[in-house]
């Protein structure tokens, strides 16, 4: 294994006092519709408005002085890209983000509200990684993907690591995937602790490349999915992210965009919080009964919550 558990505390001491210790949110009305304690860690109210701050300031702070001079480049819909930008900012770096042309615009604003170059690319014809790999060779900049990076794998399993500080031994974590990196630090962390505990991961049903990947044993590519969840539209597992969860990973399940607006719509009305789509599958699994058999003792991540009003009204309208 590549990414231990040790790695994840080294990066929890990274990013101590920089990241937000973000809380654990009860509710006894989701306790008895999932028929579990549920413990939902409210990432939705990281730093840059989603987890991806957690793995994006732990990468970059490992560079070398030089290294920073020069700047980083990353590729991302929105929330890696808002995180590499706030991240180069803070160690004094600067970034360019190379982000699909169709981002929402809450989160191009922000992204640009950091100091950071945007470059625009089409999702459905260009190749993000490939951009990306030309500007860095071009200006001398250190590439900072958004999930298959040892570096970003241990600062987002920092988020279990608090959330089992917090709310002590879980019987399953429930976690959303797109590129795997979330998930694959979740569950490091997560068995590294507490060996029998299970690990389950959710994907939007038009975006579930990890799940067909899971069951074939090789990472497998999907075309271009059509979800809502602009944040898990990955077509490909990472190739370490795959290694990891191919080991650590219990099951994978599936929601549909209607499931995640319903979760968010829930998230609003009952627990006073702002999901963006990506941020909620974990949430619409457990609402949807897709955790089965459940769990005494439950925890969520709540990945994100970058979502405009303008977006967020009409998605719930």
């Amino acid at each position: 294994m590549t990414v231990t558990l040790q790695d994840v505390r080294d990066a929890a001491d990274r990013i101590k006092g920089i990241a937000h210790r973000t809380p654990v949110i009860r509710s006894r009305t989701l306790d008895g519709r999932a028929g579990a304690q549920v413990f939902l860690k409210a990432e939705n109210l990281q730093r840059a408005g989603a987890f991806k701050f957690r793995g994006a300031y732990n990468a970059i702070a490992r560079l070398t002085p030089e290294q920073l001079e020069r700047g980083i480049v990353a590729f991302s819909s929105g929330n890696h890209a808002q995180a590499a930008a706030l991240a180069a900012r803070e160690l004094g770096s600067s970034a360019v983000i190379v982000m699909p042309a169709d981002s929402p615009a809450a989160k191009l604003d922000a992204v640009a509200g950091y100091g950071a170059e945007i470059v625009t690319y089409d999702r459905y014809t260009e190749d993000r990684a490939a951009i990306a790999g030309r500007l860095g060779e071009q200006r001398g900049l250190a590439l900072i993907p958004p999930y298959d990076h040892a570096d970003i794998v241990a600062g987002q399993g920092t988020a279990t690591l608090e959330l089992l500080e917090q709310a002590g031994e879980l019987d399953a974590i429930v976690v959303p995937i797109s590129g795997g990196g979330l998930i694959a630090g979740s569950a490091i962390a997560a068995k590294g602790l507490y060996p029998g505990i299970r690990v389950i991961g959710v994907e939007p049903d038009t975006a579930d490349d990890t799940r067909r990947s899971l069951a074939a044993g090789v990472p497998v590519r999907i075309d271009v999915p059509h979800t809502i969840a602009d944040g898990l539209g990955t077509t490909v597992p990472g190739d370490l992210t795959f290694a990891i969860n191919k080991e650590l990973v219990d099951e994978v399940v599936l929601v549909s965009d209607d499931e995640l607006v319903d979760a968010m719509r829930f998230a609003v009305d009952r627990l006073k919080l702002v999901l963006e789509p990506s941020g909620a599958p974990g949430l619409a699994a457990l609402l949807t009964g897709r955790v089965s058999p459940v769990p005494a003792r439950i925890g969520v991540i709540l990945s994100g919550g970058n979502v405009g009003a303008a977006r967020l009204a009409q998605l719930l309208a």
